[in-house]
């Protein structure tokens, strides 16, 4: 339920527009948008963490292929975000010139898909509420 939320978070600031159609959703995407950068950087971490379990766990992709591909698209999709919401904050942390450079390419790559990608998250990490209610009662 955690990664549910989470994306739902990410998705709220990916696509704010979209947000602020419901004003009573205004005040709380307030408070959450000074924290951007940060939520940003964790989640991009996260993600990356996730990719790598989905891989280390790619076993469970024939035990149980629908809980596997949530995993593997909830952790694409944090990194994806992260990095898009949070590449301010992270290129204080990383010094190279190469790596940022790196970093600003594949922002610019995910840049057009914001929106896109935000409409993911909020869908996905309705999925994993739903599916953490169903399967964990």
């Amino acid at each position: 339920m955690i990664f549910g939320i989470w994306m739902l978070v990410l998705g709220a600031l990916a696509v704010p527009n979209l947000i602020l159609r419901k004003p009573e959703l205004k005040p709380m995407l307030d408070k959450l948008t000074p924290f951007q950068g940060w939520i940003g950087a964790i989640s991009a971490l996260w993600g990356v963490w996730g990719l790598i379990s989905a891989v280390l766990h790619l076993s469970l992709l024939t035990a149980a292929p629908i809980w596997w591909i949530t995993l593997t698209a909830t952790a694409a999709l944090t990194f994806a975000l992260g990095l898009l919401l949070g590449i301010g904050t992270l290129k204080t942390f990383i010094k190279d010139a190469t790596a940022q450079a790196k970093m600003d390419q594949t922002v610019l790559k995910l840049a057009p898909y914001q929106g896109t990608l935000g409409l993911a998250a909020l869908g996905l990490g309705g999925w994993c509420i739903v599916a953490s209610l169903l399967f964990h009662l």
